[in-house]
């Protein structure tokens, strides 16, 4: 797959076919969006292109909200090749270029790349306070000479996909249902670090990673999945501050359940996939023993009900 940063770089020899969007988390409406496009482009002998922007455009307007992605660059990088797609244009997101009106955008950034089909989403808009909502760009459009196609919300469990609703989801720990909208488990990879030796005093060694710079579950205990150079463990995660031992910072900890070893320094992969319980704080370290014992149990109960997912 071609990442550029510029439309120059793209080096297009025919007109194109693009989707734009942030595509943070890469969901089932994400999913939608690029498979289309790739349709249209196909149909139309055009080359398909992916637009989307790096920083996140919250993390440079609203610096202040502390806005995390759904997913790394990696990942999504990852994913978008995944789906076949062969060109992807990344723009640095600047202030400047949110200052564009749409029908500048149009001119410095579409035309060049002989844009001649457009497919957004239910809810896309482009351009300085989202003047270009689907109406402009068609007007835009039938004076330059691409058409645009919007598609339909997708829906999953009732719920209209869409990076929101899935933070949502996540964020109250219901990562069950977001696997739903995603179409995949909600995951993170992060390098294995030392942590406090407690879990191995309580018999339950854990591998401690970095807290990842994306959304993470609300606190509390999940049955996961953590993989490594191709081998997957059954495993519960912590994701938490440790209250039975008067601790503040957040962690992410996990026990695997099956061929526990050595993995510092490693970087593994884990996935979320149903949530066991809330934090607690507990009377004493036998009584915590006692819960992550029966913790141990659901997990495993989870897992084994779990449908496989990409």
């Amino acid at each position: 797959m071609k990442i550029v940063h510029s439309v120059s770089a793209l080096g297009l020899s025919t007109g194109s076919a693009v989707t734009i969007g942030n595509f943070d988390g890469v969901h089932l409406g994400h999913q939608a969006l690029i498979r289309r496009t790739l349709e249209v482009a196909a149909e139309g002998g055009l080359t398909p292109v992916v637009m989307t922007f790096w920083p996140h455009p919250r993390q440079v307007l609203f610096p202040e909200r502390g806005h995390m992605p759904l997913t790394s660059r990696e990942d999504r990088f990852a994913l978008l090749e995944a789906l076949g797609v062969p060109a992807v244009l990344e723009l640095p997101f600047t202030r400047e270029l949110a200052a564009l009106d749409a029908g500048t955008f149009v001119r410095d950034m579409l035309e060049p790349m002989g844009l001649r089909r457009l497919v957004v989403g239910y809810d896309f808009t482009l351009g300085r306070n989202r003047g270009g909502q689907v109406s402009v760009l068609r007007e835009l459009g039938a004076l330059t000479g691409f058409s645009v196609e919007q598609l339909d919300p997708v829906v999953a469990e009732g719920t209209v996909v869409s990076s929101t609703s899935l933070r949502g989801l996540i964020g109250q720990g219901d990562v069950a249902r977001a696997a739903h909208l995603l179409g995949r488990y909600h995951s993170f990879s992060g390098e294995v670090v030392h942590g406090d030796g407690r879990g191995a005093g309580l018999g339950f060694p854990t591998a401690n990673q970095r807290k990842p710079d994306v959304v993470l579950p609300v606190e509390g205990v999940y049955a996961t999945r953590a993989s490594l150079d191709g081998h997957v463990w059954p495993a519960v995660t912590c994701v938490g501050r440790k209250p039975t031992f008067g601790e503040n910072e957040l962690g992410v900890e996990t026990f695997l359940l099956e061929d526990g070893q050595n993995l510092y320094g490693r970087v593994m992969r884990l996935e979320f996939i149903a949530r066991v319980r809330g934090e607690e704080r507990f009377a004493s370290v036998e009584a915590l023993k006692q819960r992550i014992a029966l913790d141990v149990k659901e997990a495993r109960e989870l897992l084994a009900q779990a449908k496989p997912r990409a």
